[in-house]
C-alpha cells in the first residue's frame, strides 16, 4: 500500500518514508556542476550554493503554495528552487546586478508553464528595508546564506585559481551597507543577526528558518561563525533546533600552512535550524 501523508502533519507534503531520511544530520552537497549549463549564472556570484539542497530543505519545511523569504537571494538559488517545488519565493538583493542575473535565471533555467505555477518575487534593496514593506505573520518559512563577514576580501589560493583568472566577482558589492564590507567581526555579526533577528515578524509562530553559513579563518583564528550567529539570535526568539553538516565533496584542495602550520581546508557547511518562537 502506498505511503500517505500523515493528516497531522501540518509541516510538510512529506510521507513517513520521505520525512525519516531528511532528519539525518549529515547531507553531501549536491550541485550541477560548474560546467553544466544551468550553472552558469550560479556560479558568477562569489558564494553561490546550490538549488538542490535549498529544494530539500524547501520540501522538508513546506507546503505546496507556501511563501518562502530570502532576505540575501544572491542570484536566485532559493527562488528557483521554490519555483520547481511549487513555492512562492520573495528575494531580497542588495546588488543590482544580483538582481538582473536571478530575473534572467528564472526564465532560462525554469520552465516556463512551471515558473507560471507559483510566484517568484525579488525585491532590489537592502533587507534592512525593504523588510519593512511585508506583513507580519505572512511568511511560511525563511532560508538564506548570508555574508560569511568579510572574508571575501582575502585573496587566497582559491580566489586566484578559481575566479580572478575566469574574471568572476570576489566579492558581493563595493557598497557601504553591504555586511561583507564591515571591517569589525563583532559589528558584523551584531547587524546580521539584527536583521535576521527582524525576520521574525514576518515569519509565522513556531515557523522554522533555516541558515547556510560556514566557519572560516581570521588570519591566525578559528572564527565558529556557525556557533556565534546561533547564539546570538537566542534574543530575538528564535531557538536553534538542530544543525545539519552540509559536506562538500566537489571542492579542490589548497596547500594552507603547507609546510609551516596546520590550516583546515574547510570542506562542509553548517545548515541552521532554528524555530520561531513568538509566544511560549
Amino acid at each position: 500500500m502506498k505511503d500517505k501523508i500523515d493528516p497531522r502533519n501540518t509541516l510538510n507534503d512529506l510521507t513517513s518514508k520521505e520525512w525519516i531520511p531528511e532528519t539525518i544530520s549529515v547531507w553531501t552537497q549536491k550541485g550541477l556542476g560548474k560546467e553544466h549549463n544551468d550553472a552558469q549564472i550560479e556560479k558568477q556570484h562569489p558564494a553561490p550554493f546550490s538549488f538542490r539542497d535549498v529544494s530539500r530543505l524547501i520540501k522538508f519545511f513546506t507546503k505546496n503554495n507556501d511563501i518562502v523569504l530570502d532576505p540575501f537571494v544572491g542570484v536566485g538559488s532559493t527562488l528557483k528552487a521554490c519555483a520547481l517545488e511549487g513555492r512562492n519565493g520573495i528575494g531580497i538583493e542588495l546588488n543590482p546586478k544580483y538582481v538582473d542575473l536571478t530575473k534572467e535565471r528564472l526564465i532560462k533555467e525554469v520552465d516556463e508553464g512551471v515558473l507560471k505555477k507559483t510566484n517568484q518575487i525579488v525585491i532590489l534593496g537592502d533587507a534592512r528595508e525593504k523588510l519593512k514593506e511585508i506583513d507580519d505573520d505572512t511568511i511560511d518559512y525563511i532560508v538564506t546564506s548570508p555574508p560569511y563577514w568579510n572574508i571575501l576580501h582575502k585573496k587566497d589560493h582559491k580566489v586566484k585559481q578559481e575566479r580572478e583568472n575566469n574574471n568572476l566577482d570576489t566579492r558581493y558589492s563595493d557598497e557601504n551597507n553591504d555586511l561583507g564590507n564591515i571591517h569589525n567581526y563583532n559589528d558584523f555579526l551584531e547587524e546580521l543577526s539584527s536583521i535576521l533577528g527582524k525576520c521574525g515578524r514576518v515569519l509565522k509562530n513556531k515557523k522554522y528558518m533555516s541558515i547556510i553559513v560556514s566557519d572560516f579563518r581570521d588570519k591566525s583564528n578559528f572564527i565558529m561563525f556557525h556557533a556565534d550567529l546561533a547564539s546570538s539570535l537566542k534574543k530575538y526568539n528564535f531557538e536553534l533546533k538542530g544543525i545539519k553538516i552540509l559536506y562538500q565533496r566537489h571542492k579542490r584542495i589548497f596547500p594552507y600552512g603547507y609546510p609551516y602550520a596546520y590550516v583546515p581546508n574547510i570542506h562542509h557547511q553548517y545548515i541552521l535550524i532554528l524555530q520561531n518562537i513568538k509566544n511560549k
